[in-house]
């Protein structure tokens, strides 16, 4: 009888060990926040801009140091004394550290459906919410061992089921102004009441903070290997025009990203053991008269044609980002320059690899990983 009990507590032993060792990811965007601004800090053209600034000494105050390293971790702190310095980073295009996206249109829905199908697929041309006919990488890491149950999407978008085509995947999606289901916990009850009196600026967007909070007690109480953590107020400050709150929303982001660390080092399957990815879904103009917006001439010439004669080749800018990443086995590299542009798309393959995952037996389109990134 001693024995066997022995051998069933050896054996939840084991079990035990190899849960804790099979790493765990967590995909972070942050809805289109330029490149610039991650490296550089504030822009000063926008920052004279009356139209787009309405407080840049205040602004200034807050985030402009004495030089451009000063600047940016005064902006994102946690991206550079902790993600840069301890991972890599990607997208400095001043250092020939390149990456854009690949699907043809640089607008939201095209850029989530390629990060998390590792392709572009030309046909996602809108961000209306139509179910997506391509399966993401977080859909069929549920039919892998170890990966069956709790995966998530957290999203402060309201198109986020349809891009993760919540009744064909059955993921556990939160988007858009959605409450928590678990109304028991008193946490959570708080948050879905809190969530209905804060108006929101957006009718398909709400405040990130409240995306973070659902994401965070998800993943404290259902502990998923895989998770999706999309943010959204910086894109919808700078299609208002609002330089001053695009800045402060960047800000409160790099703070959950923080926070979210802190949060995973805390917990015994977590600690030591997750993989955090960071990346946007397109990126913006380069001027004052263009930073609001983001589209190719494609996608100009389909949706917005009387824009033509003012941007005859598209929003230039809009289809370039950056990327970051953290984890156990990712070499503290800090800049990335890779030999040749890297894509959005590459992101898909990098996050399954990291999991121990072949990218070849999910999807015959995938890219190919960052380069630089695993091991």
């Amino acid at each position: 009888m001693k024995r066997i009990i022995f051998i069933l507590l050896f054996s939840c032993s084991l079990f035990s060990q190899a849960q804790q060792s099979a790493p765990n990811l967590i995909l972070v965007t942050i809805d289109g926040v330029r490149w610039q601004e991650v490296f550089y800090g504030l822009d000063d053209e926008l920052l004279a801009d009356h139209t787009s600034t309405s407080k840049p000494q205040a602004l200034s105050a807050l985030f402009k140091g004495q030089n451009v390293e000063e600047s940016r971790e005064l902006l994102m702190p946690f991206l550079w004394q902790k993600i840069a310095a301890e991972g890599v980073i990607l997208g400095d295009r001043k250092q020939n550290s390149n990456m854009r996206v690949a699907n043809p249109w640089y607008f939201s829905y095209p850029g989530y459906n390629e990060v998390i199908t590792g392709h572009a697929d030309p046909s996602i041309d809108s961000n209306e919410k139509n179910s997506n006919p391509n399966v993401s990488f977080l859909e069929w890491l549920q039919t892998q061992p170890g990966f069956k149950q709790n995966l998530a999407v957290f999203g402060s978008w309201d198109v986020f089921p349809a891009i993760f085509n919540r009744e064909r995947s059955q993921l556990h999606i939160n988007a858009g102004f959605e409450g928590a289901e678990q109304t028991q916990d008193a946490k959570l009850a708080f948050l879905n009441e809190l969530q209905k009196q804060i108006p929101s600026p957006w009718s398909s967007v709400r405040f990130d903070a409240f995306t973070y909070q659902y994401a965070k007690a998800y993943l404290q109480t259902r502990k998923p290997r895989a998770m999706m953590l999309a943010l959204g107020e910086p894109d919808d400050y700078a299609h208002n025009r609002n330089y001053d709150e695009y800045i402060k929303g960047i800000h409160r982001a790099d703070n959950i990203l923080a926070d979210l660390w802190q949060t995973l080092q805390s917990l015994p399957q977590y600690k030591d053991n997750t993989y955090l990815l960071i990346t946007t879904d397109h990126g913006r103009g380069m001027h004052r008269e263009d930073w609001t917006h983001h589209s190719s001439k494609a996608a100009i010439e389909k949706n917005y044609p009387t824009m033509l004669e003012q941007q005859p080749n598209g929003i230039v800018g809009s289809e370039q980002i950056w990327f970051a990443a953290i984890g156990p086995k990712i070499t503290a590299k800090g800049l990335i320059i890779p030999k040749q542009e890297q894509t959005l798309a590459q992101v898909t393959a990098t996050a399954l690899l990291l999991l121990g995952q072949d990218p070849d037996a999910y999807s015959d389109k995938i890219a190919q990983p960052i380069e630089g990134v695993v091991p």
